[in-house]
């Protein structure tokens, strides 16, 4: 077993400042980019892991996991929890999931079928997760609550 890299973290901070790829970084300090993500995250470089749970509270069949609602149901999730997401994926996820609660539906999963909308009996699931992306937005906005 070979000896543990050292990797200086104010050289390291210096170098992510600059906006180097971890590809470059690994190279540089001669580790690998799984090396470099670990170093990052100990150094608290790192952004902080979403945790996509709530909005997705089902296992996923592997063929579902890059489908329209997925996708939709990560991004805000990931807009809830502050995280960076375009302006036009924001756009697509909110219109999509407006559309479920305006019609009175949710989203619900299956794992031979997929996602389905079907109508809503008790707690709206796309609504909760939809309120929770909201209401971030409105703070970054500086807007009022309620919609």
């Amino acid at each position: 077993m070979g000896r543990k890299a050292h990797i200086d973290r104010e050289e390291l901070r210096r170098l992510v400042g600059e906006g180097r790829s971890n590809a470059d970084l690994a190279a540089y300090f001669g580790v690998t980019e799984s090396g470099i993500l670990q170093a990052k995250r100990n150094a608290g470089l790192a952004k902080p892991m979403l945790d996509h749970g709530k909005a997705i509270p089902w296992k996923l069949n592997r063929v579902h996991n890059q489908t329209g609602p997925a996708t939709n149901l990560r991004n805000l999730s990931a807009i809830a929890q502050g995280g960076d997401v375009p302006q036009p994926k924001i756009n697509t996820a909110l219109r999509w999931a407006q559309r479920l609660v305006d019609g009175g539906l949710d989203i619900a999963y299956g794992p031979e079928e997929g996602f389905y909308e079907t109508p809503v009996t008790g707690p709206s699931h796309i609504r909760s997760v939809l309120d929770d992306a909201l209401a971030v937005l409105r703070e970054r906005e500086g807007l009022p609550g309620e919609r």
